[in-house]
């Protein structure tokens, strides 16, 4: 943010006052210089300054309307905050370290703007409960950003698939051709994952959605306050029952992290694969200019540097995960300032999954196919053999595992002579079991095998479309 002077005061005067007047008289002096160095966290809670503001404005008006602060004071303070907001998003707002927090820095802000009336917003409330809200509230909005970004990433995904319904690819086991499925249905894999991960965020969001605003320090307070009210107005489904447990939960910012971690990997994935299918070895697909790179040595190279980000970025939001763990696992309750720490981590993961969201959203849309290349490579390795062996089973009422038999004697016969399963003759099938017809050749090849594997979730072109035409309809009723 932008710095401009908003008082006359010295900064040893700013420090005095910061340290007397919102510490209150059981301190003389200011704190030593490492002293604020450590405890300072304006550089990076000054993200909640519109949660902040928010929670301000809200406990404002249950003080009015209980009787606590007079409507004019409350008009003086809401108008205040107000202008604080504008200032900060115009860029005009000071940013003095001595002052720690944003919240002091709003609370500063507004005794000079309004005077004294600005120490009425204190009434039944303390930092304690303040960032707590804060925090939930900056954390409800980010599940917000994430959920509507994996959306937004799930139709990019089905369009692709409904794309490539029938285009066939090879399936992999152990990165060894397996079987052939189709493009369409490999994609429909992600949206099924993103699914999830959304429902795991949706699910944090809803334990996450009581409000601590009102459990003061750590025991509530002697005044009458309205903690539904202000519950309410904040979009919160209920006050949290305990006070104790409002100012000392952090379990919503480890719930989000877990589900970023999850959600993360499953983005890993998908970036290995674009990887891997971007390599010369395989050219399944190409990236244009708009998320890759060249080499400063290399000519030749066109690096899939998009995907190796969201790769890499990985490491972050687990990091991120772990380390609020760490910090959580030995505090006593009710607040220890050990808990400045749960923001930073939860930023920078909130930061780095919205834009891996965004990075990869970007690549599903911008990848070409090399169809001819995929249907190639789909029949390479034998990946029919498993057909073949089905056949067996139901033609021939066989025993699977005498049909796995038979299949693979067929592939071993086929590989000593350099070609496909099914340009093996009738007469070379039956050297190896005789019952076998000409019918077989009907689910040898691999536009034969995707198109049979019809059972629910196969990779059968028509349960693609289907499965598609599912999501499609899901995900539409989530549009305004």
């Amino acid at each position: 943010m932008a710095q401009r002077k908003i008082s006359d005061k010295s900064a040893a005067a700013r420090k005095q006052a910061g340290a007397n007047d919102l510490w209150g008289g059981r301190f003389a002096a200011g704190p030593a210089a490492i002293m604020m160095e450590i405890n300072a966290s304006i550089g990076f809670d000054k993200r909640l300054y519109a949660q902040d503001i928010a929670g301000s404005k809200a406990h404002c008006r249950m003080l009015v309307a209980q009787g606590l602060i007079t409507p004019k004071e409350g008009k003086a303070i809401l108008k205040g905050l107000d202008q604080i907001r504008g200032e900060i998003e115009a860029g005009n707002f000071r940013i003095d370290p001595a002052l720690e927090d944003i919240h002091m820095h709003v609370e500063t802000r507004l005794k000079e703007l309004i005077g004294n009336a600005a120490g009425r917003l204190h009434t039944a409330r303390s930092r304690n409960d303040q960032v707590a809200t804060d925090f939930r509230l900056w954390v409800r909005a980010a599940i917000d950003r994430v959920d509507a970004g994996l959306a937004d990433l799930q139709r990019r995904l089905l369009a692709r698939a409904a794309e490539h319904a029938d285009t066939v690819m090879p399936g992999f086991t152990h990165l060894q051709a397996a079987q052939p499925v189709t493009l369409g249905h490999h994609l429909l894999a992600y949206v099924e994952m993103f699914g999830r991960d959304r429902g795991r965020f949706q699910d944090a969001r809803r334990r996450l959605n009581e409000s601590p605003l009102g459990a003061a320090a750590l025991a509530g307070t002697s005044l009458p306050i309205d903690r539904t009210m202000t519950a309410t107005e904040l979009g919160f489904d209920a006050p949290m029952a305990n006070s104790l447990d409002a100012v000392s939960d952090r379990d919503f910012a480890l719930e989000f992290l877990s589900a970023a971690a999850t959600c993360a990997v499953h983005l890993s994935r998908f970036a290995e694969e674009i990887v891997i299918w971007c390599s010369a070895q395989f050219r399944f697909i190409t990236l244009s200019d708009a998320f890759t790179t060249g080499s400063s040595i290399m000519p030749q190279k066109r690096n899939p540097d998009a995907a190796e980000l969201v790769r890499g970025k990985v490491g972050r939001i687990i990091g991120a995960q772990n380390a609020l763990l760490i910090t959580l696992k030995g505090l006593p309750l009710a607040y220890g300032k050990d808990m400045q720490e749960d923001k930073e981590p939860t930023f920078d993961a909130a930061d780095s999954l919205e834009l891996c969201i965004a990075a990869s959203a970007g690549m599903v849309s911008d990848f070409t196919a090399n169809k001819p290349l995929l249907a190639q490579s789909a029949g390479e390795g034998y990946t029919t053999a498993t057909d073949l062996a089905d056949w067996c089973v139901r033609k021939l009422d066989m025993p699977f595992r005498n049909a796995h038999h038979v299949a693979g004697s067929l592939v071993k016969l086929a590989e000593s002579q350099g070609k496909p399963l099914e340009a093996l003759s009738l007469a070379e099938m039956q050297s190896v079991e005789k019952r076998i017809s000409q019918d077989v050749f009907a689910v040898l090849g691999v536009q034969n095998s995707v198109k049979s594997r019809v059972s629910y979730g196969g990779t059968a072109p028509q349960n693609v479309r289907r499965q598609i035409a599912r999501w499609q309809k899901r995900l539409a009723k989530e549009m305004p």
